[in-house]
């Protein structure tokens, strides 16, 4: 096959939620917080950075840890965790690294000369007598840092509000001097939270966490993740500190709101929280964000969906996909990984993930061990869904399994639609290979997987030929 890339985008070993997209020179470089696979928290992982051309997005590199946790003076020992980063370029020139540490209200900075060298700790965000954000009388925490750089003024996002806390206002924006750390205007609310939104157009999407934020134009995109937890929405305004009004979703993690191929409430992957950013490449505009793994809140993958951004400045809702980052569907020929699955679900619908008995997406080994990610935990009725493939003549369908299972995978073309065949798996301790004559009509079509049978298995793969 062609060179292809995948949602996840990067290796299935690998946990980079949280993305924060951005185009330096002629590479788009991802900037998240690091989880671990089977990781009892969020973000137990140093910084890390994958980078790839702007010309092939197929091509992904990793360049190394960028950041340690160790590295802030108030977090020697690595007790705290380094929650969801982003970065901005100063007008210096320099790379500036924004973070929260787990267990602190405050804004920690690193510098770096390169997007994606070994950044080093600067400092933190503070007014002008040296208090730092945060910590002074009136102030909210401090949580999910967003900057973007015009001129010599940094304007700095944050915020985290729970949809009964009265205490918490919502998102904020803050204005920084030139040397990126001291407060020249103090902080404005820009999105409300759940407490503050009634009449302002926000009600049922209030801000909940993950700031993001891009100019396209005169305008200026609010990125973040609503009450719900599982969307990502986004509200627009000419002005970065006033006058955001809410614009809509621009993915769900759990597809919801999607009715092109299902209902609209109709979950069709196991969510939860969601963090990303839209940036432009080439000519394409891309939402990233992510999914979780391992039936936890705390394996999460970085996934890319394509978007539009409309002439009247909206952006429509997506759904998620296997293809992603790829310049189209992938190719319906050749074996794939089962972990690129992009639906998961069961007869009993479930938003979030943690229900009982679920499918999984997981791993054998322990995080870092490069072993290939497969489908766990497959039961009767589990429907594992991969879109979108362009097939021409497809005769035969072959699945790698294993399993204390004794049933049939069928598979169709639509969740619900008509079966176009059945591969039978019986028990078996290895990966083992089931072969049928089963023919795809040629076009572009996703492909559903549905156990019926007892027992529990696991798929690796899934062959086209």
């Amino acid at each position: 096959m062609k060179k292809q890339v995948y949602n996840p985008y990067l290796p299935s070993w690998e946990y980079v939620p949280d993305g924060e997209p951005h185009v330096f020179g002629d590479r788009v470089y991802v900037y998240g917080s690091h989880d671990m696979y089977n990781g009892h928290v969020f973000c137990l992982g140093d910084y890390v950075c994958w980078s790839a051309p702007v010309s092939d997005l197929t091509d992904w590199r990793y360049e190394g840890v960028i950041y340690e946790k160790t590295q802030d003076p108030e977090n020697p020992l690595g007790k705290m965790c380094l929650y969801a980063p982003d970065v901005t370029v100063g007008s210096d020139g320099k790379y500036y690294l924004y973070y929260a540490l787990d267990k602190l209200p405050i804004i920690s900075v690193a510098v770096c000369d390169t997007p994606a060298g070994k950044y080093q700790f600067y400092g933190y965000v503070h007014d002008s007598k040296g208090n730092r954000l945060g910590e002074r009388e009136g102030d909210e925490p401090q949580f999910d840092p967003a900057v973007i750089t015009e001129g010599d003024k940094t304007y700095l996002y944050t915020g985290f509000s729970f949809a009964t806390d009265a205490s918490r206002h919502g998102a904020m924006a803050t204005v920084l001097a030139s040397d990126m750390l001291t407060i020249v205007e103090e902080p404005e609310f820009v999105v409300p939270s759940g407490s503050y939104s009634k009449g302002s157009g926000f009600e049922g999407h209030e801000f909940f966490e993950a700031s993001s934020i891009r100019k396209k134009g005169d305008t200026y995109y609010f990125i973040y993740s609503s009450v719900v937890m599982h969307e990502l929405c986004y509200a627009t305004s000419k002005h970065p500190r006033k006058d955001f009004k809410y614009g809509g979703v621009i993915v769900s993690n759990s597809d919801l709101g999607i009715d092109t191929y299902k209902a609209a409430d109709k979950p069709t992957y196991y969510g939860a929280n969601n963090h990303g950013g839209i940036v432009l490449v080439e000519d394409q505009w891309y939402i990233f964000y992510h999914r979780h793994t391992n039936g936890t809140w705390y394996s999460r993958q970085g996934c890319a969906e394509k978007i539009e951004i409309l002439e009247d400045g909206s952006i429509p809702q997506v759904e998620i996909t296997s293809c992603g980052l790829n310049k189209g569907p992938l190719e319906g020929k050749g074996e794939y990984p089962t972990y690129i699955a992009c639906n998961l679900f069961t007869a009993k619908d479930n938003v979030y993930v943690g229900a009982e008995n679920c499918p999984k997406i997981m791993q054998d080994g322990r995080d870092g061990d490069h072993d290939p990610g497969y489908v766990s935990n497959i039961q009767d009725t589990t429907t594992i869904g991969f879109k979108y493939f362009k097939f021409d003549g497809v005769k035969k369908v072959s699945i790698k399994a294993r399993g204390y299972a004794s049933g049939n995978f069928e598979v169709r073309t639509t969740w619900n639609g008509p079966l176009i065949g059945k591969i039978p798996v019986q028990y078996t301790n290895i990966w083992e290979e089931y072969t049928e004559n089963i023919e795809i009509p040629s076009g572009v079509h996703a492909i559903y997987l549905t156990y019926r049978g007892e027992g529990t298995a696991d798929l690796l793969s899934m062959k086209f030929e």
